[in-house]
C-alpha cells in the first residue's frame, strides 16, 4: 500500500475504490457537477487544503477539466496539487458503451500508469505499514460519537471544535478523525470536554 500524506479528490465513487485498492489516503468525492452546489463538500476540501494539501485527481475529459478548474478557483488558502492521467482511448469495464470522448476515466487506468501519473506530478509517495492502532467505528460508539441518543450532538460539537463541516456523516467523521490524530488523541480531546 502507498501512502499519500494530502486528501485526494476524485470525481466519483468508482475512483475512489479504484484509488483505495493502491493508495493510503484520504479520498473524496465531488460526485461530478453536483461539487458546484455543494458547500459541505466544499468546506471539507479547503479544510484539507490548509492541513494536509489536496491533490486533484479528475478525469481527462471535459467534464473533468471543468471540475479541476473550478476547484482551482474555490480553494484560495493551502496547497492544491494537479495530477494528470493521459488521453487512454477505451471504455471501463462496467460500462455498456465509451464515454462521450471516448477516454477511460481514473476507474479505467492501469495501476502503473496511475502511480506513474503521481510521481510525474512530484507527490511524494512513501510505503508504509498499515495503520497500527486506527480509530474505528467501536471507538466512536464507545466515545458516544455514534449509536446513542446525544451522539449526533456530540459529533456536531466535535465537529465545530475540530473545524469540520457540520454534515459529514458518522463514516466520514471517522476516515477525517484517523487522518487527523491517532486513538489516544482522540480519547484525550473528548476527556478535556468534561
Amino acid at each position: 500500500m502507498i501512502h499519500i500524506a494530502q486528501a485526494i479528490v476524485v470525481e466519483g465513487k468508482y475512483d475512489k475504490i479504484k484509488l483505495s485498492s493502491i493508495l493510503d489516503a484520504v479520498i473524496l468525492v465531488t460526485n461530478g457537477f453536483r461539487i458546484f452546489r455543494d458547500p459541505e463538500k466544499m468546506a471539507l476540501i479547503q479544510y484539507y487544503a490548509r492541513t494536509t494539501g489536496v491533490i486533484v485527481l479528475t478525469d481527462s475529459d471535459r467534464a473533468g477539466f471543468q471540475i479541476r478548474n473550478y476547484l482551482k478557483g474555490a480553494v484560495r488558502d493551502g496547497k492544491l496539487y494537479h495530477v494528470y492521467i493521459p488521453d487512454i482511448y477505451g471504455k471501463e469495464h462496467r460500462k455498456e458503451k465509451p464515454s462521450a470522448e471516448g477516454k477511460l476515466g481514473v476507474e479505467g487506468i492501469r495501476k502503473d500508469v496511475l502511480l506513474e501519473a503521481f510521481a510525474k506530478a512530484g507527490v511524494l509517495t512513501d510505503e508504509v505499514p498499515e495503520k497500527v492502532d486506527p480509530i474505528t467505528r467501536y471507538d466512536l460508539y464507545e466515545l458516544g460519537l455514534s449509536g446513542g441518543a446525544d451522539s449526533k450532538a456530540r459529533r456536531k460539537a466535535l465537529q465545530k471544535r475540530l473545524g469540520l463541516p457540520d454534515l459529514l456523516s458518522a463514516a466520514s467523521l471517522l476516515e477525517v478523525l484517523n487522518t487527523m490524530m491517532t486513538r489516544q488523541e482522540l480519547q484525550q480531546l473528548l476527556a478535556d470536554e468534561t
